[in-house]
């Protein structure tokens, strides 16, 4: 009787260990996660353009907190998208003063992936999006 009641207590602990660990799981930020792996850098932790490689860049971080502002309260996603991806730039544009994220995470689809099926555009866009909906919350009120 005392082995089952213990074998039933330890399941009931690891059962509710598990939802812990489901419930933090849940909690995780994935656009601010990329923003700080990617952006902040540059950009500055709050976004305002004040990051700890500002210094060295060739131009001035953008503020990220002003998007919306400076295009009449609307924040300019499409833009914002094809600056991040980077994948739909013409031609002969010349240099880019800020990295093509869509190719590092194309390419970081294809690592984590390998020989298993996947969609590398889906991988990427998921990750700009998830971007974007962070730098949306980091808007100037």
């Amino acid at each position: 009787m005392k082995r089952v009641m213990i074998t039933m207590l330890m399941g009931a602990a690891v059962a509710l260990a598990a939802s812990g660990v489901q419930a933090q799981q849940s909690k995780v930020d994935l656009g601010k996660k990329e923003y700080v792996a990617n952006c902040a850098s540059c950009h500055g932790a709050s976004g305002k353009g004040d990051g700890p490689n500002a210094a060295y860049l060739n131009r001035k971080a953008t503020d990220l907190t002003t998007l919306a502002k400076n295009n009449g309260g609307v924040l300019p996603i499409a833009r914002l998208y094809e600056s991040i991806d980077g994948e739909k730039l013409p031609a002969g544009h010349g240099s880019r003063d800020m990295p093509t994220w869509g190719f590092d995470y194309r390419v970081q689809a294809a690592e984590f992936y390998g020989e298993f099926p996947y969609d590398p555009a889906v991988y990427a866009r998921t990750r700009v999006l998830s971007l974007i909906e962070y730098i949306s919350r980091l808007q100037a009120k």
